[in-house]
Parts: C-alpha cells; structure tokens; sequence
C-alpha cells in the first residue's frame, strides 16, 4: 500500500523527465496512455474523435512537459490537457449531438439528499445474468456519454479516473463543492439510467416462461457497491455488475498510438 512518503508511480515519473531522465519516458506513457483514451471516449462519445484527441493530447503533454510546475500534480495536469482538447474537439465534430440531454430529463424526480453513490440492484441476485452481462456494460457507456458535459466530465474524473475531489476541481477550474455537488447529481441521473434498465430486464426475465425468478428480488433493492475505480463487486456471481465496472476501462482497451520521444527528453 502506498504510504503518504511515497509518491505516486506517476509523480516520480514526471519528475525524473523533468530532470532529463528518458528512461522514465516509456512508463509515463503507458501509465497514461490508455486513460487519457478511455478519458476522452467517454467525453467525446465517439471513438474517432478519441483516438484524435488523445493522440493530440499526448503530444501537448510532451512538447509542454518542461512547463509542469508541480510533479505532484502530474494527473491533474494531464487531465486537463485532455479535457480542453476534448472540449475543442465536441465544438466542431461530425459527431457531436444536436442538442444535449438536460439534467431534469436524466434525474429522478425525487431523492434523498444524502445520496452519493449510484445504487443499483445487486446484478448477483438478477436472473439470467450471462443474457444481462453484456447489454449492462453498453448502458452504462451510453448513460455516461448522454450526461450533460458539465457532469459527465465530473463523473469520469472522480469515479473512473480515480482523482481526488481536489484534483478534479483543478482540471475544471471549480471549486470542491461545486465538484461534490456535480458529482452527486451527476451519480443519480446514472443511477436513474441503470436502476430503469435493470427494473426493464427484471420484468422481462420473470415473463419468460423457461426463466425462474421465484428467488429473485425486487430490482429496487440498493447495491452496496459505489461507482468508483477501487470499488468492485467481490462475489464471482456478479457478473453482470462487475462488467459494468470494468467496462470503460476494458472497452477501450485499443491503445492510441505512443508519441515520438520529444527533444527535451532525449538527454
């Protein structure tokens, strides 16, 4: 377990490229490279803007490297290389919607206001759960790209990326309470999304006649498991709810293409 002494893998990284060490250049790479793909995908909703974006952004990242300030704030720097290419990117896409979903239309019409985690039913009590495996991975892909810029970016840099509250209040230029509070509705307009399909495929599983569901509960019953990249489903029988967790980051599992070696690097 990392120690507060210890630096993340990617800080001590970024510090020793800054001291024109390139043999950290290969592992800093790798470390990002596919985040910043998975990062932009869920973004710009398309994969031919991502693999463009991320390309873009990995190559800001290396020919402004000299400029990174603070190593310790290596992630939050990257990421919003990222999202500033993305934003760019969704103005002028072929691909980008002709009007964007509003929050009223994702969230549900009432909840407690203590909410913070995105509560679905425990896929391990579903039936049938190798029919729902894949079809819950695409839904929440799709929930995640039709959020509003504004939470969609929020969600994907505290929940899957894994930044810190604060870190991802440096990337949007906002502050933390404007972050927990993006985040938290930004969670239940997901939880809308996927507690509707589930409650969908619940029915229509107990109307198959060669399904059984006498064992199954009601699909209203709250997960314990929140959205966030450490946070997975520990029994093997929930499959259908750890597809969902793993899946932007195995969906994306194309890399883009490595950078040349910027000049600065090469000692």
């Amino acid at each position: 377990m990392q120690t507060p002494s210890t630096p993340a893998p990617e800080v001590e990284w970024a510090r020793r490229l800054l001291a024109g060490d390139a043999s950290a250049f290969t592992p800093f790479v790798e470390s990002f490279q596919h985040r910043i793909f998975q990062y932009t995908w869920l973004m710009c909703g398309q994969r031919e803007d991502a693999e463009e974006v991320s390309q873009d952004t990995l190559l800001k990242i290396f020919e402004s490297f000299d400029q990174l300030q603070d190593p310790e704030k290596v992630k939050s720097w990257v990421f919003r290389i990222a999202k500033n290419y993305c934003l760019m990117k969704r103005r002028k896409s072929v691909f980008a919607p002709d009007r964007e979903l509003s929050l009223d239309e994702l969230l549900p019409g009432t909840e407690g206001e203590g909410t913070r985690t995105i509560q679905v039913p425990d896929s391990g009590e579903l039936p049938d759960e190798q029919v729902l495996r894949s079809e819950l991975s695409g839904e929440l892909e799709q929930a995640l790209r039709e959020l509003p810029d504004i939470y969609r970016s929020v969600v994907l840099l505290r929940d899957v990326e894994g930044l810190s509250t604060a870190e991802a209040a440096e990337v949007l230029d906002l502050s933390e309470d404007a972050v927990k509070q993006r985040l938290h509705r930004g969670r239940l307009a997901l939880r809308k999304r996927l507690t509707a399909y589930l409650r969908r495929a619940w029915k229509s599983l107990r109307a198959s006649p060669s399904t059984s569901t006498e064992n199954c509960p009601s699909p209203t019953a709250p997960a314990s498991s929140p959205m966030s990249p450490t946070a997975r489903p520990a029994s093997s029988s929930s499959a259908a709810s750890s597809a969902a967790w793993r899946s932007p980051r195995d969906s994306t599992a194309r890399k883009t293409a490595r950078p040349s070696r910027p000049s600065w690097s090469k000692g």
